[in-house]
């Protein structure tokens, strides 16, 4: 096989789907014909499944990421007039929930080496904005936030935060899993997560029983009996096809996450004389996810292009940072104004390091990078 005709995806689901085709589709096919479709025993046990995976006391299942983050603003009853602070450099599912339920987020910008919050900054912003109700730190790309320090600031101040480790599942801060690590967690199971369904999908993770009966309504459109509401909530519920998907695999996930540890240590032994910039997690990272591996080059664009010819697949993220989309316009924001998310937006690539990817496959992308740069 020549070199434009081998082809390495940034991510193969395919190749996951094949090694556990027999049990997921038996999953399927018992929940198909038990004809209960909506929560029921399949989201409850996937719900303590995945409390027990990330240490805490419980977990409500939902319709998605994006969802998770809603319920849990909408839980601590947050809305106009209110802020929230967050980072720029993020899914857009971040700062599109706080504005969902019509509060405004402030965004601080972010530190070069982890790509999440810059907790040197946030005193400096809850000073500045004293409408802000809650923290939402982001643990990007499979690493924790500094959360001692972040929870240091908002705790000083009675400010609940809530973590958006919607790329972070069994991601671990000083030896504590991601979602226990604040007032609650926000996972997605969006197909291309590290745990990820066959569609959408999400859950939040509390040691809060008053938060987590108050969620368990909001999804259920604030229903806290038959025909019978306490509050105002939305329909956003976890189907049973997909907790019994994700329930076969959580029990593949650790040895997943090896597999896409592994890669990134032979992605640093690979690149380790060329002149890109490599995720190195910091002491308190003590498990990094790597749902994704993004590097750092003055000529991103230019590689990315090289990299395409060779039939090697990549990713941007994020091309723009939040503070400067056109919805978000009206906060007033401008270019400068977060100069490291800018720079990291310009410079990011995100390699493919899914646990299906071989060490041969490796060993090419760092040949073809290497080439590159030469």
């Amino acid at each position: 096989m020549t070199a434009t005709e081998r082809q390495i995806p940034i991510l193969d689901l395919k190749a996951q789907h094949r090694a556990i085709r027999e049990e997921v589709l038996a999953a399927m096919v018992r929940v198909v014909d038990s004809q209960r479709f909506i929560l029921g025993d399949d989201v409850k046990k996937f719900e303590s499944e995945i409390a027990a995976y990330c240490g805490t006391k419980f977990a409500v299942g939902c319709a998605s990421g994006s969802d998770a983050l809603i319920l849990a603003l909408m839980a601590l009853e947050i809305g106009p007039g209110d802020a929230v602070l967050t980072t720029p450099y993020t899914f857009f599912a971040t700062a599109g929930a706080i504005s969902r339920v019509g509060a405004a987020p402030v965004f601080v910008d972010v530190e070069e080496d982890t790509f999440n919050i810059d907790a040197n900054r946030v005193e400096d912003a809850l000073a500045r904005h004293p409408n802000i109700r809650a923290i939402m730190p982001v643990h990007l790309f499979g690493a924790c936030a500094d959360m001692d320090a972040i929870r240091g600031i908002a705790d000083k101040r009675g400010i609940p935060v809530i973590e958006d480790a919607a790329q972070a599942i069994g991601a671990e801060y000083k030896g504590r899993r991601a979602g226990g690590l604040g007032r609650m967690g926000a996972f997605s199971f969006f197909p291309s997560k590290n745990l990820g369904g066959y569609g959408d999908g999400g859950i939040i993770t509390t040691d809060d029983a008053s938060l987590a009966e108050r969620l368990t309504a909001l999804r259920v459109h604030g229903r806290t009996g038959k025909y019978f509401h306490q509050w105002i909530g939305v329909n956003s519920r976890l189907d049973a096809l997909q907790a019994a998907v994700l329930s076969v695999k959580l029990r593949y996930l650790d040895e997943w996450t090896a597999g896409r540890q592994r890669n990134a240590d032979l992605y640093r032994e690979g690149l380790a004389s060329v002149p890109v910039i490599l995720p190195r997690p910091r002491d308190y990272q003590t498990r990094h996810i790597y749902n994704q591996f993004s590097i750092r080059s003055t000529r991103r664009d230019e590689l990315q292009a090289y990299m395409k010819q060779r039939g090697i697949g990549s990713e941007i993220y994020y091309p723009l940072p939040l503070h400067l989309q056109p919805c978000y316009a009206g906060l007033g924001y401008r270019k400068g104004d977060f100069p490291v998310s800018e720079k990291l937006a310009e410079e990011s690539l995100a390699l493919p390091i899914h646990s299906e990817l071989a060490p041969p496959d490796v060993d090419y992308i760092c040949d073809t990078i290497r080439s590159f740069e030469a």
